[in-house]
């Protein structure tokens, strides 16, 4: 009886054991975002250039100011400020007052460019649920499969959008990442990401953009059919002149 009791203690202990060091999908986002760069995230001023637009990313321990600068066709100045708590447009020089529904869409603009270039950095956000489905393989690699999805409070104009994320598991390398979208029309996005780089301790990336309009495929079947060449290429994300400080 003693032996078998103790058998059946190690055997729970063993359980217990693995289970423990069965990853989650917070554990492996969390060394993503070490990988990607932990700490500088904290405290950055990032400037760059992206589809013939200034933007500057400014974020001290929580407190941020993104801005996007353009000249539209009259040769006008146009500086678009977001804050935690704030819009400011400026033309010129001249602060102008904006439409509510004006200043949705703009911070929108600017949070999105802004959200997917300090990927994974966002997946932490309060807003944001994360669910381990699976692993695949992916050009000979291996991969975590994160789907991300948002809470209504918090998780922005978008909320009913859903992510996935597709991690590498030795490296921590977030080399694809797709999403289903319902504005315009709605459709299925799937990026591939290639020309990354590390300044100042920050990694970023540009994106090869596959995609559909059929809202009826499913992202957790999109790395077969990448795998397939089955996913249309849409366009290039490219970020030019990037300053990290």
């Amino acid at each position: 009886m003693k032996i078998n009791r103790l058998f059946s203690g190690l055997l729970f202990l063993l359980i217990l054991s693995l289970y423990a060091c069965k990853p989650s999908a917070e554990s492996i986002v969390n060394e993503c975002i070490e990988v990607y760069g932990g700490k500088k995230y904290d405290n950055f001023d990032i400037s760059l250039e992206f589809r013939n637009m200034q933007y500057s990313f400014i974020n001290q321990n929580g407190k941020y100011s993104n801005s996007r600068m353009q000249i539209d066709s009259s040769g006008k100045k146009i500086v678009d400020i977001v804050t935690n708590d704030s819009f400011e447009r400026k033309i010129d020089g001249l602060k102008v007052e904006v439409a509510d529904s004006m200043v949705a869409k703009y911070s929108n603009s600017i949070n999105s460019v802004v959200y997917f270039f300090l990927l994974p950095k966002p997946l932490n956000d309060p807003a944001v649920h994360k669910e381990l489905i699976g692993t695949s393989t992916i050009k000979g690699k291996t991969y975590d499969k994160i789907k991300v999805s948002f809470d209504e409070q918090g998780g922005g104009k978008d909320h009913n959008d859903v992510f996935m994320y597709w991690i590498e598991q030795k490296t921590k390398a977030m080399d694809y990442l797709a999403y289903s979208y319902e504005t315009n029309g709605g459709g299925i996005r799937f990026r591939e990401a290639f020309n990354c780089k590390t300044e100042n301790g920050i990694k970023f990336c540009d994106y090869k953009n596959y995609g559909f309009e059929d809202l009826n495929t499913k992202l957790e079947d999109l790395d077969k059919l990448f795998e397939d060449n089955k996913i249309p290429l849409k366009s290039e994300i490219i970020n030019l002149n990037v300053k990290i400080k």
